[in-house]
């Protein structure tokens, strides 16, 4: 890694591990207009350039965006990244066939950091934790040399990342990572910047960004560029910033966005934050946050798995 001097490294929370300040995204790899010798081509350039933080999930693309990074990581390339993926499930039975799927697709013997994904609902952080819940699947794979990390991912709204730590603390688990979207328009709607990341750095928990452009919807607000966007992310306390990258130039983006970035000065922060207060007031580029647009577990509620046991006795009584 020291010789790659166009990528900063920084500590993932309290693991010890070094990766990379910006991300490669995983949905965008599985897109069908990202042709597989595209996709092939920029993960290989963006590792080869030092990015080391993939990101990926089981859902994304029916499976695409895992088989076609799967295929890049051959050849060596396994061994020089942060591997991460995310799974659905929330029972231990669907959690464990999610993650089984997953090893096979990305040809690996183990993934350094598995998240609990989509944490969008109060009952979530009680389904994955309950004895036959996601949670104890992941602790197996664990023990077993599956996976080292465990994390979770969310976007809806930032009390529920809280909720989510909570119900962790009651049930005597530390999360290594927590993932949410960390933007110049979440700083001022049901901002997990403000709320969530404060938390996460007392915790010591790992702060994974993503949608700092919203997929390009916040650039359609004429608000920002985007490596603005970027710079901002990259402000914040993150351990990484999760960008997606469809095409070469984006990719060079990125590292160009990696390239100028300088810790921002006060006053350049209230300026970006006053050219993007007004766009941002009701949260019509955060999309995620006010729209069930985005929630692919609500789209295809069995990839969550049974209810608990226990509850299901319940209502049988």
């Amino acid at each position: 890694m020291a010789d790659h001097t166009e990528v900063p490294y920084r500590e993932l929370g309290s693991t010890g591990e070094k990766v990379s300040a910006i991300g490669l995204g995983g949905w965008h790899l599985g897109l069908k207009k990202v042709t597989e010798k595209l996709s092939q081509r920029i993960v290989h350039a963006a590792i080869d350039r030092g990015i080391n933080f993939l990101d990926n999930s089981w859902d994304y693309n029916n499976g695409a965006s895992e088989t076609r990074v799967g295929k890049a990581l051959r050849g060596g390339y396994r061994d020089k990244v942060f591997l991460m993926t995310k799974i659905d499930g929330r029972s231990k039975k669907e959690a464990k066939r999610q993650l089984d799927q997953s090893l096979k697709r990305l040809k690996t013997d183990h993934i350094d950091l598995v998240q609990h994904h989509e944490i969008l609902r109060y009952e979530d952080p009680h389904r994955i934790f309950d004895k036959e819940g996601a949670n104890a699947a992941l602790l197996e794979a664990r023990k077993a040399g599956k996976i080292r990390y465990i994390g979770f991912t969310g976007h809806k709204d930032p009390h529920i990342h809280l909720y989510m730590l909570e119900v962790a603390r009651q049930n005597g688990f530390h999360f290594d990572t927590a993932q949410m979207p960390l933007n110049v328009m979440d700083a001022h709607f049901r901002s997990f910047g403000k709320l969530v990341v404060p938390e996460l750095v007392k915790e010591k928990v790992g702060v994974l960004g993503m949608k700092p452009m919203a997929n390009g919807i916040i650039l359609r607000s004429k608000t920002v560029t985007p490596i603005e966007c970027l710079h901002f992310a990259l402000n914040l306390p993150t351990s990484v910033v999760i960008t997606g990258v469809d095409s070469m130039k984006i990719l060079d983006q990125a590292f160009e966005a990696l390239r100028t970035f300088r810790p921002l000065t006060d006053s350049q922060m209230a300026a970006l934050l006053a050219k993007t207060e007004k766009a941002a007031s009701q949260g019509q580029f955060e999309p995620f946050k006010i729209s069930s647009i985005f929630d692919s577990t609500a789209d295809n509620p069995d990839w969550l798995g049974e209810e608990p046991k226990r509850l299901q006795s319940l209502m049988q009584q």
